[in-house]
């Protein structure tokens, strides 16, 4: 028996060490964790449980038959993080190139299996020259498996993956289904054809780091939704998104003890510029409105004429919606009404209310707009929010114009509450805009067209410049004061809490993707 005991030990000693001592030694001097240091500082201490320690490849083609190691190039099992279930694969570079095969890719279905049938998060730690090219076909294989349940997982239990190395070819497209991508700047990068291959095809000359780096998915494509200066930044970000998601699409968003005090937030009322065409940011009023340094933001670089992120409001976890005024006038255009659709469809399927701040001129005009599908890409948008069932609410702080006005949440695609501030505008369109159509005839035949047209766009303001219109016909639920919307909120998700609502039998709808 000592004997047996003594191989154990030497065998998991032998798994623990992946591809070699000398390789996770290069690995710190690149500033990069080994697969099992990540995976330490993500679990709670003590709680890991690895499964399929000593799983090796089955090949023999090439030079695979003196290649064998315990693990296969992954490192897969379950945890806790801050005492909740999750499920976990870390990919071991310096095991074959953290290259994924038949043996490797069936670990990671079988935690993926098991995250499913327990309803518990699953975290993919990406670290990968991508599939094992001696293995062929059976490679391919097993990314079509970990795809296939990426899709079926999609919307029954939260799915992050941390890029924390090379993600390419096959390899982006299981982390591009999951929900939430996070990337570690200046180590890690993605993309389905490599640099080399873009110079072939193309001529262009492009780095990996220009092509598929975490500053160019968080900023130019919105492939990447965080992005964090080293890994264990990257894997303290896991935790802190996880604490605002429940365990599966059954269970309920998170929440924390909060005790109830003065609600009343009189910052509020001094962020709204005199003039309504001066900027201000929209972050300020968040802010102002959720507990304190609770928002997390999400896609902070790419698309920033809306924020999207979540928060807590009286301790319970809440998603964010709001149009930037700060950026582009807070317009709404084809990635802004990508990122926040996605967010919206993100929070529907978890059980996250939903608070909403409008502050929207209308969509961004324009041929590159028109011709790359504002129509479709904005459609998008309405769609997530009018398919969505959870508590939403809107808070309109100025601008509502146009059909972005109906897109942002508003009461006729089925908002459950819907405040506005006394700054509030909500119209076809701008006062002038508006004046110099209905008004075009008198204008013209005045002595002074421009002193007429100031006139009729006073006229117009003072008509329609105003939430009392839309408040009159029930649009808008009550006109409150700035400083009033936390209380306010607070109310109306509590009383929205029990909520129940069901969409009409369907396989699927069929979202203009």
């Amino acid at each position: 028996m000592k004997e047996k005991l003594d191989l154990l030990n030497k065998k998991i000693e032998e798994a623990k060490l992946g591809g070699g001592e000398d390789r996770i030694a290069a690995q710190h001097k690149k500033r990069k964790l080994t697969a099992r240091e990540r995976i330490h500082f993500l679990l709670d201490e003590g709680s890991f449980e690895e499964i399929g320690m000593f799983v090796m490849h089955r090949s023999t083609n090439f030079d695979l038959a003196e290649q064998k190691y315990l693990g296969d190039g992954v490192v897969t099992g379950y945890g806790t993080i801050h005492g909740r279930l999750v499920y976990v694969f870390s990919q071991d570079f310096t095991v074959l190139g953290g290259s994924l095969a038949e043996a490797y890719a069936e670990k990671i279905c079988k935690v993926m299996d098991l995250a499913m049938k327990n309803g518990a998060p699953v975290i993919g730690l990406n670290d990968s020259g991508g599939a094992r090219i001696q293995e062929g076909v059976v490679s391919l294989a097993g990314y079509a498996d970990i795809f296939y349940r990426n899709t079926m997982a999609s919307g029954v239990i939260p799915q992050l993956s941390a890029i924390m190395g090379p993600c390419a070819g096959g390899a982006v497209y299981s982390p591009a289904l999951t929900d939430f991508i996070m990337m570690v700047e200046n180590t890690s990068y993605m993309f389905v054809t490599g640099p080399n291959v873009v110079k072939t095809v193309t001529h262009e000359e492009v780095t990996s780091e220009e092509l598929g780096g975490a500053s160019a998915h968080s900023i130019k494509s919105g492939v990447t939704h965080l992005t964090y200066a080293n890994e264990v930044a990257c894997i303290n970000g896991i935790k802190t998104l996880l604490s605002y998601m429940p365990q599966n699409c059954e269970d309920d968003a998170p929440s924390i003890p909060y005790e109830a005090a003065d609600e009343s937030r009189l910052a509020l009322n001094d962020i709204i510029p005199e003039n309504p065409n001066q900027p201000y940011d929209i972050k300020d009023v968040i802010n102002n409105t959720v507990d304190t340094d609770t928002f997390y933001e999400i896609q902070k670089d790419f698309a920033e004429n809306i924020v999207v992120g979540f928060a807590r409001l009286a301790g319970k976890s809440i998603g964010i919606v709001a149009n930037q005024p700060a950026f582009l006038a807070g317009v709404l255009d084809i990635k802004s009404s990508q990122k926040a659709a996605r967010f919206v469809r993100f929070c529907d399927s978890f059980n996250i209310p939903l608070l909403v701040f409008e502050d929207v001129p209308g969509f961004l005009p324009g041929t590159d707009q028109e011709w790359n599908g504002i129509i479709t890409n904005g459609a998008k948008l309405l769609y997530a929010f009018c398919e969505a069932t959870v508590p939403r609410i809107t808070v309109i702080t100025r601008k509502a114009y146009g059909g972005a006005y109906d897109v942002m949440n508003s009461k006729h695609i089925g908002a459950d509450m819907n405040f506005a501030w006394p700054t509030a505008e909500i119209a076809v369109m701008g006062a002038k805009g508006a004046a110099e159509i209905i008004f075009k005839k008198e204008i013209a035949a005045a002595k002074n067209p421009e002193e007429k047209l100031k006139e009729k766009e006073a006229e117009y303001a003072e008509m329609f410049a105003n939430p009392y219109n839309a408040a009159a016909r029930g649009y808008v639920d009550e006109v409150i004061r700035p400083d009033q919307t936390r209380e306010k909120l607070i109310k109306a998700f509590k009383m929205l809490e029990n909520k129940v609502a069901s969409l009409p039998k369907k396989k699927h709808g069929n979202i203009p993707l």
